[in-house]
């Protein structure tokens, strides 16, 4: 099958946050002390050994400036023609690294921001300051204004949920404020509903069934995100929100219709993992190989990767699949 053409790697295992909805706080699978960073020869291999990659996000779910060399990546991706998009915290920007996101060829950059009440943002995003980070769009927006470029565009991504619905207007006319490209609001990834459930993840199970927007009275909800998207049209703000319900999936539908992930694109962790989506998250999950053995290729078209595509091309999806909103289509 031929190769993805979008692939998130990970730079980095590990995070200076720890998000309340975020997996990577309870991945230990083999860290120990170390730092756990991408080496450089594992980064060039991935983009050299998947030529159709026309999109590289080099995020996977850490803080991607804990990399010292994270923007010779960028840098290196896009002099081969690669889009290249990341996501971050915000918290480690400085001028420096302001001035690399304007000059490494970074095409986008996604900044987590889920409420502007102090309070709530840092009991959500935990070790988080707001003022530092609020300080930090205005940064790299001054940067970006100051020197005449409209790259990297910047998205506000929040992810939603029970504790910060309310924030979404509040946010919808601060991103305006800012300047930035678009607020991408997306609901939480997963309820971490499978059978065999590592137990670290017990807690972050609990947490996503308090908080998803699932079981949150569906009037309130539309009544938001109503309000969001009128301000939003009024400021002439680019506004992405997710569907409130789930889909259904009639009997035989097409495994790509259902999530097309596994046959598209590709996420490869710190250690050279391959895992069949970004949702999945942690390799202690699920993982289809690691690039320690086997080329990418020998990987993505290999025995693992092919049972789970056929899997989620039936109608017994695999279990991971079964509690994911990307699979429900309400990411």
């Amino acid at each position: 099958m031929e190769l993805p053409k979008y692939v998130q790697f990970e730079p980095v295992g590990q995070c200076n946050l720890r998000c309340q909805m975020c997996a990577l706080q309870f991945r230990t699978y083999d860290l120990g002390s170390r730092r756990a960073l991408a080496s450089w020869e594992l980064f060039t291999r991935q983009v050299d050994e998947t030529p159709p990659m026309g999109h590289l996000q080099p995020p996977g779910l850490a803080e991607p400036m804990m990399h010292p060399r994270f923007f010779d990546m960028v840098r290196y991706a896009a002099d081969r023609g690669i889009r290249v998009t990341t996501n971050t915290n915000l918290t480690l920007l400085n001028d420096r690294r302001a001035e690399l996101c304007l000059t490494s060829g970074l095409d986008t950059l996604h900044a987590s921001i889920d409420a502007l009440t102090p309070g709530l943002y840092e009991e959500i995003r935990v070790h988080g300051s707001f003022e530092r980070v609020r300080r930090n769009m205005e940064r790299l927006m001054a940067a970006r204004t100051g020197n005449g470029v409209t790259r990297p565009r910047v998205h506000v991504v929040m992810v939603i949920m029970r504790k910060n619905l309310e924030e979404l207007p509040l946010l919808v006319r601060q991103a305006r404020e800012w300047g930035v490209d678009q607020l991408y609001v997306q609901q939480l990834s997963h309820e971490f509903g499978e059978a065999v459930l590592p137990d670290q993840y017990a807690p972050m199970r609990d947490f996503v069934r308090g908080e998803t927007l699932l079981h949150e009275d569906p009037g309130r909800v539309i009544g938001v995100f109503e309000e969001a998207r009128a301000l939003a049209a009024e400021l002439k703000l680019d506004l992405r929100l997710p569907r409130v319900q789930p889909k259904i999936h009639p009997p035989g539908t097409p495994g790509p219709q259902r999530c097309d992930w596994p046959w598209t694109s590709a996420y490869v962790t710190y250690d050279g993992y391959l895992l069949p989506c970004c949702i999945v998250a942690t390799p202690d999950r699920v993982n289809l190989g690691s690039m320690a053995d086997h080329s990418f290729e020998e990987l993505w078209n290999g025995f693992h990767a092919r049972t789970f595509r056929q899997q989620l091309d039936s109608d017994e999806p695999p279990d991971v699949c079964k509690s994911c909103s990307i699979y429900h289509g309400v990411f």
